[in-house]
Formats: C-alpha cells, structure tokens, sequence
C-alpha cells in the first residue's frame, strides 16, 4: 500500500452530490461533476492491502480492488486501468450503479467506514476515457465461428464483447430500437447517463460486434432460424417477467407497472416524446415496492413534478448499522439513503412517510376508485415483521397514480423463444442449465437474470463472462477465457 497509515490518518470522503434544488430540475448525474478526482487518491490510500482481501470474495467478477487502490495513490492511472479492465468490462456502469457488495467485505469496515471502492473504481474508468486506456481491442484474426447473444443488457454485452475479442464474429440481438436493454431504457439518466453506456457500444462496434436492433428473437426471426445461422446461441433476454399484485381494484386505470413508467421517461430523454403519457406531473404517485426499481420510479416522479410522491416498503425499517444476525463480511441489510430519497426528504413529497418518502412495515390491501373508473388511492395496513396485519392499522393514501416495483420473475414468454427452443426452466420459472451454461438445447446457452434471476448489474457482467469462457471452450475445446463465477455460485450470506 501506498500509505501504510492511510486507514489511521484519513477518514471516509465519498462523491459529493449536487444540491437537491438543482439536480431534481435537469436529468443529470446527481453528483458534482469534477468533485471526485481531488479526494480519490486518499481514499485509495485507505486501502490496508489485506493479506486476505474479502473485498474479492464479496465481489463477483473477483475485480483486483487493493491492487488498482494502489496505483491510485501512486498516481498511476494507466496501470490501475489495465487492472480494473483485467476483470470487469463496463467499470463505468458497476461504478454507478452497483450497491457495492465489495465495500461491505471489506476488512476496514469489520470496525471503520468501508475504502470507497466504488468511487474509486468509477475514477479509474472515466480517467481511463479520458485518457484514452480504453481503446478497442479487436482480435488478431477470426475463429470463423459465429455466435448469436439474445438481449443487450450487461450480461449480453459483456459475453458479447468477451467472445468478440476471443476472435469469434458476434451478433448481438436487440427487441427495443437501441442497445442496452434495462441500462437503456430501465435505469433513469440521473443514476447514469446515456453517454457512458453509448461509448462503450462505440468501443464493441470498434471491435467487431453486430447489433441487430428491433428484432424479437421468436417473433422477427424464429429461434431454429437462428440455431441454423449460428454455432452457438447466448441466451441473456433477462427477467423482464414483472410481479404482479393481484388486489381488488387492480383493473382501474392509473395502476401501472414500473417498467411501463421509466422506460417512457427514458424515451423523452432520448428525445422520442416530447412528454411521457404517464407523466406524474401534478400526481399523487404511490410507488408499491422498497427495492431499487422503486427508487429509480421515485427519482423520476420527482423530477417529473409530482404533487406528493410516497413510497411503500413491506419490511420494517432497517437498522443504521449491521445487526449480529448479518456478520462482516455479509452484505447487510441497513438503512441506506438513495439519492432519490435524499431529494424526497428535502423536499418533503411524502408528508406521512416515516422517512423521506418512505412507510415502512405497509402494505396493500385494496385499490380504491373514483366514478369514471380510475385509481384515487390506496387502502393499506401496517404489518408486523412475519407481515401479518396490525390492528388498527388501518389507512387510505390519496393516489391517482400508481407504480408497481415488485420485482421480476423470469423471462418473458409472450415472444415465442422459450417454448419455440423447448427449453426447460426450473421451479422458479428461470431457464435451466448445467455447470457449463449450456441448455438443455445443444448449442444454446443463458446468462444473467434469464437463468439466474433477479440480481445485479456485477452478477449479470460476471454471468456475461463466465458463459462467454463456456462458448468458447464449446467452440475450441480449449480454456483461454477467464470464468468468475459458476452457475451455481450465490452471494455470501450469514
């Protein structure tokens, strides 16, 4: 380590961000532009260069943090990229957009506030852009063979460019218009802007990936059409099968799931509306659901100008620190202040919740409506934490719009591709594979949330990996790509 004293000496300084007043007026990034790469060197240096770093282990692409960490505070910003990229291919996304399981296995945080790993590696990969670290890498020559990747998501993207690079010719295959399935139209500018994702799809196409756009795999092209075109098929279409709440009162109009809300606030951003047809603006919005998503629904009924903006969490308030029940180096369950929620609380938009816009231990028990058959609120209750009802309880919530952030189950069926291939999927409606990635189809493969589930932006890139090594090896029975994680492989846990 640079400083051997870094972690005595310096305290935890993370990423500023904007004033709330200002930020919830544009799209932007909510951090302070330029504010980073002053302090990031000294909590590099904070880094202890553990014998045992947990930060790999918690991290599932195994990303080398007290290595790059180093070379950080040495100012050494070339090295620290070829390092940070020996492991993660989109660190500008993981950086913006993980939770950063790392930092919570971070051996500093068992009595300290964790290194800012994830500040530290999104300043690696902007300085890297900047700087020019990240040039195309096309192959050296051609394998001749081919391969398809189903959906442009991060998983997708990164077994695309992994094969790419191994000299295979690739075509990715996108339903939407453009390419990066949730970052593109799930995940709101503020979180990360568009140009991040743009870029790097810049660097693929440098380097000899194909993107076919518009086109349902299923429905446009059939999947044994594409089982003939191609010597192996990467199947990474994600979970996109929402959850749904069956409760009286869900036919009435205004109810909507959150992904038929942001990928419309998406497409003003990308300037294909002029205003989204379920705008919150001048809304009471009601937002079911505490995870992410409904985070990223919050930030945006915001910036949209609702009149009041409440969310609506099953669980029980977390705790502000670890509880003995979820050990170092778990990632813990503890009360965490989004961006959104921060501008929420500020503002005020929830007047009733517990915190910022948050009511804690709730939960639905009908959807109530108006005469002409739209949702005016919300009947709820407080529950206790095995989620039973609380007596007296009881409450109604003004609504006249309503997201539903539930979360997802599998992949979709209505485009045909599941039951075209005859693929088997497991008891969580997920596709089934063996410890290869492989299918029960010879020569398809799946990845990322389609096979595993509901996860994050880091276990779809390792997912991207893992399954691009398996084609690979499929293609020339020999071992040149690097394989983080299995298909069985799941976060640490208590």
């Amino acid at each position: 380590m640079a400083d051997p004293k870094g972690f005595l000496t310096t305290s935890r300084q993370e990423w500023p961000r904007r004033p709330v007043e200002e930020r919830v007026r544009d799209w932007d990034e909510v951090y302070v532009p330029g504010a980073l790469l002053p302090i990031i060197a000294a909590q590099a240096d904070r880094c202890m260069d553990c014998g045992v770093p947990f930060c790999h282990q918690a991290c599932p692409l195994g990303n080398l943090i007290p290595d790059w960490n180093d070379l950080v505070a040495r100012d050494d910003w070339r090295a620290a990229s070829e390092r940070l990229h020996a492991t993660n291919n989109f660190p500008e996304f993981t950086g913006r957009l993980c939770p950063a399981p790392c930092e919570a296995g971070c051996v500093l945080a068992i009595n300290q506030p964790a290194v800012t790993i994830k500040n530290v590696e999104v300043a690696i990969a902007d300085r890297a852009w900047e700087e020019g670290f990240a040039a195309p890498r096309p192959p050296d020559r051609l394998s001749g063979r081919t391969v398809a990747v189903v959906g442009s998501g991060p998983a997708g993207l990164a077994a695309a460019q992994q094969l790419t690079r191994a000299g295979h010719t690739v075509a990715v295959y996108e339903r939407d218009d453009r390419v990066g399935g949730l970052l593109r139209y799930g995940i709101p500018a503020f979180k990360m802007e568009k140009r991040h994702l743009e870029r790097r799809l810049g660097q693929m196409r440098a380097e000899g990936t194909k993107f076919r756009v518009g086109t349902a795999v299923g429905r446009d092209v059939g999947a044994d059409e594409l089982r003939t075109r191609y010597d192996a098929v990467v199947l990474a279409t994600g979970a996109t099968a929402w959850r749904e709440l069956p409760l009286p009162g869900r036919e009435l109009a205004g109810i909507h799931q959150a992904m038929e809300y942001l990928p419309l606030a998406n497409r003003v951003g990308e300037g294909d509306l002029g205003v989204s047809p379920l705008s919150a603006a001048g809304r009471h919005v009601v937002i079911i659901g505490g995870g992410d998503t409904g985070a990223d629904c919050l930030g945006t009924a915001v910036r949209d100008g609702a009149a009041s903006v409440t969310q609506l969490d099953i669980y029980p308030r977390p705790e502000e620190e670890r509880s003995e029940d979820e050990p170092w180096p778990t990632y813990p369950k503890v009360y965490r202040m989004s961006g959104a929620h921060e501008e929420a609380r500020d503002l005020t938009t929830a007047p009733l919740a517990d915190a910022d816009a948050r009511l804690f231990a709730a939960s639905t028990l009908r959807f109530v409506g108006d005469a002409a058959g739209r949702v005016s609120g919300l009947r709820l209750t407080g529950v206790d934490e095995c989620r039973r009802p609380v007596p007296g309880t009881d409450r109604t919530l003004p609504a006249d719009l309503v997201l539903l952030a539930l979360g997802f189950s599998g992949p979709e069926r209505h485009d045909g591709l599941v039951d075209q291939l005859g693929l088997v999927l497991d008891g969580r409606g997920t596709i089934a594979r063996d410890r290869d990635f492989a299918t029960n189809v010879p020569g398809v493969f799946a990845a990322g949330d389609a096979a595993r589930g509901q996860s994050l932006v880091v276990w779809a890139i390792a997912e991207g990996r893992s399954v691009a090594a398996a084609v690979d090896r499929h293609l020339t029975g020999t071992d040149r790509l690097p394989t983080p994680i299995g298909p069985e492989d799941r976060p640490m846990t208590a």
